[in-house]
């Protein structure tokens, strides 16, 4: 299995940034992102389930970020707008395939991707 998560960078502060996380290896039923910012945990973003497409947000990016998923390239984006000072972390990418619906219980992700770093600056 393997997630590779791209699309991380240098942004100001009220710029746009899309990261993608094509997934391979496995069928998956649900995708999704996490945050580790620099002296805090790694927190729950965004995660995205299929068949039926259930998105979910953590209440800091609702209506800042959008999940979507390509079925075709097996791969999942994060569109992150009007980014804050406090959206800088590195961003991981997680995926399920028995688990179910990924939420912010880490405990139950099955895979995770290396991070892609985000940095938004003043």
């Amino acid at each position: 299995v393997q997630l590779q998560a791209f699309g991380g960078g240098l942004v100001q502060a009220g710029g746009s940034l899309r990261l993608s996380c094509a997934a391979s290896g496995r069928t998956f039923s649900s995708m999704g992102w996490f945050r580790q910012a620099p002296g805090k945990e790694r927190e729950f973003v965004a995660s995205i389930t299929w068949p039926d497409i259930i998105t979910g947000y953590a209440d800091s990016v609702k209506g800042r970020f959008t999940i979507s998923r390509d079925n075709g390239k097996n791969t999942v984006y994060l569109q992150m707008n009007s980014l804050k000072l406090e959206d800088t972390a590195v961003y991981f990418c997680a995926a399920n395939s028995r688990t179910g619906r990924i939420t912010t219980a880490q405990a139950f992700i099955e895979y995770w991707g290396k991070g892609t770093l985000v940095t938004v600056s003043s």
